[in-house]
């Protein structure tokens, strides 16, 4: 099977690339990544001179370009998305072409070059915010999105169903909640703690940490997606938890006890904007259909990761500083820094 992977260059698309290629050895995967800021082919240097592997630099918007991409395509699988609520709420500019235009382009190239397999990764944060007592996020929960970033997440994932029901386009959806794991960017907040405690900086808390997250080990997340391409029923959508509601306050004291710091470390900043208050899923559809289930426990998936970035320090220090950005500028964009070039 050959499968186009946009932002593969990402977190959770890199670690799929990698998750994929190791299980499907004669499978052959094309990485499409415009290397916005949080795209980063270090995450990939492991399968780069792997011969079924390919990178493409270039944006989904890019019609022409995605029409050429596709060709030969058996599937699409499509993580690339503008995605941190913070910036979203600064500009959402970015985020609407990313997220809505360019999945509108994708769909398009999709239908129009023999209706191509296509999985739409998207969010939790699309169905709102749940109160303390509020049954979690359910296939059902109706729409209900509190920033730009989720806004424009749902957008796609009504374009993708769209695309179903108008075209007989064969989608499947999949909505997860929050993923962690190696090659997570450190501005999100596991890896931004960690590697704050690292340089000795302190650990920034919005309010007083009362909001509740549900995470999930990033490999977990890739072995869902990979139960629906095999199993799951065209037109569907599927919802992936890890079982591990958190607020952010007790994420941070697991963190900082995992890494010998005290509380004195944490640092109270005022609240963003439009918080939501907790995410937490029902992934009974996704058991009860694709025998799917998170098989990582948190603090097992916890001590994996604070280990891949002690032992991995250059990767995130060349991030912080943005040495990482001149490299790849200097090897894969030309002076125009739209020409796509190719690796294998």
């Amino acid at each position: 099977m050959k499968i186009l992977v946009t932002g593969g260059a990402g977190f959770i698309g890199s670690n799929f690339i990698h998750y994929w290629l190791k299980k499907y050895p004669t499978d052959s995967i094309v990485n499409l990544d415009a290397l916005t800021y949080a795209g980063n082919l270090e995450n990939l240097r492991a399968v780069e001179n792997n011969k079924n592997y390919k990178f493409i630099k270039g944006d989904i918007g890019d019609t022409e370009l995605i029409n050429d991409a596709v060709k030969g395509v058996d599937l699409i699988v499509h993580f690339a998305a503008e995605s941190h609520v913070d910036r979203s709420i600064m500009d959402s500019g970015d985020f609407i072409h990313a997220n809505v235009e360019g999945t509108r382009v994708l769909l398009d190239a999709a239908k129009n070059n023999g209706r191509i397999r296509f999985h739409h990764i998207s969010t939790d944060e699309v169905f709102g915010s749940l109160g303390l007592k509020d049954k979690p996020f359910n296939e059902n929960t109706a729409y209900d999105p509190r920033s730009p970033y989720s806004a424009s997440k749902a957008a796609s994932d009504h374009l993708v169903r769209a695309y179903f029901h108008t075209y007989k386009l064969p989608i499947t959806v999949s909505n997860c909640s929050n993923n962690y794991g190696p090659f997570q960017f450190p501005e999100k907040v596991i890896p931004l703690f960690i590697t704050n405690l690292m340089e000795g900086k302190k650990v920034p808390i919005y309010g007083q940490g009362g909001n509740i997250r549900d995470w999930i080990y990033v490999d977990d997340h890739n072995a869902g997606v990979d139960a629906i391409i095999k199993r799951g029923e065209i037109g569907e959508t599927y919802c992936f938890g890890g079982n591990c509601e958190l607020t952010n306050l007790a994420l941070t004291k697991k963190i900082l006890k995992l890494m010998g710091r005290g509380e004195e470390m944490i640092e109270y900043v005022a609240d963003r904007p439009g918080h939501d208050l907790r995410y937490a899923m029902d992934y009974k559809k996704a058991k009860n259909e694709l025998g799917w289930a998170p098989k990582v426990k948190f603090k097992d998936g916890l001590i994996k990761t604070i280990e891949w970035y002690k032992n991995n320090k250059a990767w995130w220090q060349n991030i912080k500083s943005g040495e990482y950005k001149q490299y790849y500028k200097k090897n894969y964009f030309d002076r125009t820094g739209k020409s796509v070039r190719t690796i294998n």
